[in-house]
């Protein structure tokens, strides 16, 4: 199923799925809105691209963790978009 998910992704948008699934603040919801693949996708497809010492540290890190997850939030606003973040991080879908 891995391979799958890969086939219609560049590097580039692997490396940036990598990157936001680290990120604590980055929802699995939002990896899903921007790149299309669910949550169970993303932890396979890291799964497959980290060495397993590093896959064990990301889900013992990301498992329970409400800022991973829309629903369990607890904020809506009050968190720093930085103006220049869609240059930096290159994602598809423009900051409104």
């Amino acid at each position: 199923m891995a391979k799958k998910i890969i086939e219609g992704l560049t590097d580039r948008d692997i490396n940036r799925i990598i990157e936001m699934a680290w990120e604590d603040r980055t929802t699995f919801e939002a990896i899903e809105f921007q790149f299309g693949i669910s949550e169970k996708e993303v932890i396979q497809l890291m799964k497959k691209e980290m060495k397993l010492s590093s896959w064990k540290l990301w889900r013992a890190r990301v498992q329970g963790r409400k800022t991973k997850h829309q629903k369990l939030r607890t904020f809506s606003e009050g968190r720093h978009k930085c103006s220049r973040q869609n240059h930096i991080s290159n994602n598809k879908i423009s900051k409104r």
